[in-house]
């Protein structure tokens, strides 16, 4: 769903950057003022794992493939403004080293993507645990909150196709939304097992009341998801599908694949998600990924530590005192 430059006209790109600009000075802002402390090493820890898990691309039907979005599984994690840091930190390190994505369209990305993503799956999540309860109920929530989020994302994404005059909102509206309600299932069964395996294993991780975690088990943790983050990129990225994704195939049948721009990032050395210079595609690969996962890795934490406090041992909206 990451669009290229080329699709979006001035305006739709101006709009939708200022908006992401408003979404995220405002996530980082609540974040700073209300993010627990003890989840501030998982912002970038799940920011690198998104960012892996969106290379797996899986085939989804008609010729199509699809992968991870995994906003409603950040919002779930770590609340919703974190989630939107963390989605906007992987969009821009894709952009900006892979030209996953146009420089021209960061914006709209970043809007349909980081913003409208997180924000629409926590919402949905919260209302369905209204009326879901217990751990099946966790599931259930989180499954229909990740299908929803990711249609919803496809559905703003053609309506800025449409405000650009790229293709008629008629045509766009059901090409985007009926390949991504397919792409969705998969998203909803990813993110359901991801939460099961971390209730199993990590519950307080889903539980906003436990007490700060020991430095011991923020390493374990640490460790423990890294190696899950390169056994993904060695055992699954080099084999991930090859298709082409939701908003390809809907460009290719509807006729404006044509449009598409290289943009200013086109001599990026890591296009494509591929160390140059390697003989093997699969070494290619992981290499790449990994340095993509630790830029965002980086990104994201850095981002984290001067935005939100390590420790805070007092309410979020009372005043301590002066220091």
């Amino acid at each position: 769903m990451h669009i290229p430059d080329g699709f979006l006209d001035a305006k739709t790109a101006i709009a939708t950057a200022t908006f992401s600009f408003a979404g995220l000075a405002t996530s980082l802002r609540h974040a700073s003022r209300h993010l627990p402390g003890r989840k501030i090493p998982l912002i970038g820890l799940a920011a690198a794992f998104i960012f892996v898990a969106q290379m797996l691309n899986f085939p989804v039907a008609s010729g199509t493939s699809g992968h991870l979005l995994g906003a409603t599984l950040a919002a779930v994690l770590l609340g919703p403004s974190a989630a939107v840091i963390v989605m906007s930190t992987v969009l821009i390190v894709q952009a900006l080293l892979f030209a996953d994505g146009g420089i021209l369209a960061l914006g709209a990305n970043v809007f349909n993507m980081a913003i409208v993503g997180p924000l629409c799956g926590y919402g949905v999540y919260r209302l369905m645990r209204v009326a879901f309860r217990g751990e099946y109920g966790r599931l259930v929530s989180v499954g229909v909150a990740s299908w929803f989020s990711t249609v919803a994302a496809a559905i703003f994404c053609a309506g800025e196709l449409a405000w650009s005059g790229t293709v008629a909102w008629s045509a766009a509206f059901p090409a985007m939304a009926g390949v991504h309600m397919a792409t969705g299932l998969g998203e909803a069964t990813i993110t359901m097992l991801v939460i099961a395996s971390i209730a199993r294993t990590r519950p307080g991780l889903l539980n906003d009341k436990i007490p700060q975690a020991t430095g011991r088990e923020r390493s374990t943790g640490l460790v423990l998801v890294s190696l899950l983050i390169i056994g993904l990129l060695l055992l699954v990225a080099p084999h991930a599908s090859q298709l082409p994704d939701g908003l390809e195939k809907v460009a290719s049948s509807l006729g404006f694949e044509h449009r598409s721009t290289a943009g200013p990032m086109v001599s990026t050395p890591l296009r494509d998600y591929r160390m140059p210079g390697t003989e093997s595609d699969s070494t290619a690969t992981i290499i790449a990924g990994l340095v993509g996962a630790v830029a965002v890795l980086a990104l994201s934490s850095i981002l984290a530590r001067v935005l939100v406090p390590r420790d805070r041992t007092f309410p979020p909206q009372q005043n301590p005192g002066k220091v």
